[in-house]
This record gives C-alpha cells, structure tokens and sequence, in this order.
C-alpha cells in the first residue's frame, strides 16, 4: 500500500536532526499543543506516523530527560503516547509558563520561540502532531489542527512571519 503525501512529508521531516537543546524544548510544544491532550493532568499524544512515533521517545528525553508513562503496542496502527505522572505534567506546564491550576487556556510561549531555528522546530512539532499537506500536483493545502484557539490565530500569526 502506498503512502499518502502527507505520511512521506511526516517521514522527511522525521529525518531531521535533535541536535540543540532549545529546539529540541520547541519542537516538544509544538508536539503538545496541537497533540490529542496538553492538560495539568497529562499529556496524550495518538500518531499513526511510525516515523513520529520513533522520533518522539528520543525528542522528550533530548528536551527533559523524560520518558513516556505509556507507550504504544507494536501491534496497532495508532499509536498512543501518554505522560500520566504529576511531576513530569507540573514540569512541562511549568517550563512553558503554565500555571497548572489559574491556566485557563493554552497559548503559545513567544519567550521559548526567539531564535529562528526554534520557531522551525516548533513548527515541525506543530506539523508532526496535527498537521497534514496535500500533494502540490493537486493544489497546496496546509493544514494545522489544534482544539487551541489562541493557538490557531498565534501559529497564523508566526508561520506568516517566518
């Protein structure tokens, strides 16, 4: 079975290297706000990027020295990462500025976006989470999903001044 355009553009972007630490934070939230959940409570990421799901394990140890509380089964086409534990949820919150109990919506963190290449890998983690493109020899179409709507209009806002 073939692989779709957006799959084969996941893998590519799979392919690029963690090498800096603060990239590798941004790609991360990108990865968490426009993943399945980003709450107090924990995180739950679903792919059926085999690629991101290789990519991901290695991202959050670069980026906190964290591993996932619940890993994917070998067996299914989704796979669902999840970070239930309350220390690792507090950190993340914490290290992106949430307050984990007065944060009542999401938004995206400027301060861990300053350099450009954060802004790139923050995209990347964007795309990979939630994002799919379509073929160029049938149109351009991009798109990000988020259930974020700050996050939305301030991913509009940086792609457009990227």
């Amino acid at each position: 079975m073939a692989i779709s355009f957006s799959a084969g553009a996941k893998a590519e972007v799979c392919r690029a290297p963690l090498t800096k630490n603060c990239c590798a934070v941004a790609e991360c939230f990108g990865v968490l706000l426009f993943g399945n959940s980003f709450t107090a409570e924990g995180v739950r990421i679903i792919t059926e990027s085999r690629d991101f799901a290789q990519r991901l394990p290695k991202l959050f140890q670069k980026a906190f020295s964290m591993s996932f509380d619940v890993r994917p089964q070998e067996d299914g086409s989704k796979q669902v990462f999840a970070i239930t534990d309350p220390e690792k949820c507090r950190r993340l919150m914490d290290t992106y500025g949430f307050d984990p109990i007065g944060t009542l919506s999401l938004h995206i963190n400027l301060q861990i976006l300053e350099d450009d290449c954060c802004k790139n890998a923050f995209l990347r983690g964007a795309f990979l989470a939630g994002g799919s493109v379509t073929d160029p020899e049938k149109g351009y179409h991009l798109e990000l999903t988020t259930s974020h709507q700050s996050v939305a209009r301030e991913a509009y806002a940086l792609m457009q001044d990227a």
